[in-house]
């Protein structure tokens, strides 16, 4: 194949991003995940920890790894959610809320340095493509599953 595939595409670019967010984070002693999981959990009421992984995008087991280290570095704490008597809730420590500011700062850094070079229409026709193949593969139209 000459022609470079739309999966090629999209994984050596989000390979590249990823590459990008650990280094910058790496300056702090931390990761693009820990990151990512800081900028989702709601620094004022926390956030359920059910929640977390749809929020994410990440699998339950990798999840639990990610808010264990995080936990132990003094990032997170868990709390029992008040609505929920079986429930936790995931809340920032003043460390969690300082390293929260640095990974938002990082993550609008890159969309500041990608708008400077991309027009408005560009990456407006760029997230429809996007949002389209989600719902493409979110709604089973690319691979049907078949019934066993």
């Amino acid at each position: 194949m000459k022609e470079k595939t739309i999966d090629y595409i999209l994984r050596s670019t989000w390979m590249a991003v990823q590459k990008m967010y650990n280094e910058e984070a790496g300056r702090k002693d931390s990761t693009m995940a820990t990151g990512f999981a800081l900028i989702s959990i709601d620094p004022e009421e926390g956030t359920p920890s059910t929640a977390l992984g749809p929020k994410m995008g990440m699998e339950a087991t990798s999840l639990s790894r990610t808010l264990k280290k995080m936990e132990e570095q003094g990032l997170i704490e868990r709390r029992p959610n008040p609505l929920d008597g079986r429930g936790v809730l995931i809340h920032l420590t003043e460390f969690g809320r300082e390293m929260r500011t640095f990974s938002k700062g990082v993550v609008l850094g890159f969309d500041e340095a990608v708008k400077e070079h991309i027009s408005e229409e560009e990456l407006r026709i760029f997230k429809k493509v996007a949002n389209t193949m989600q719902e493409m593969i979110n709604g089973k139209k690319i691979y049907k599953s078949a019934v066993r």
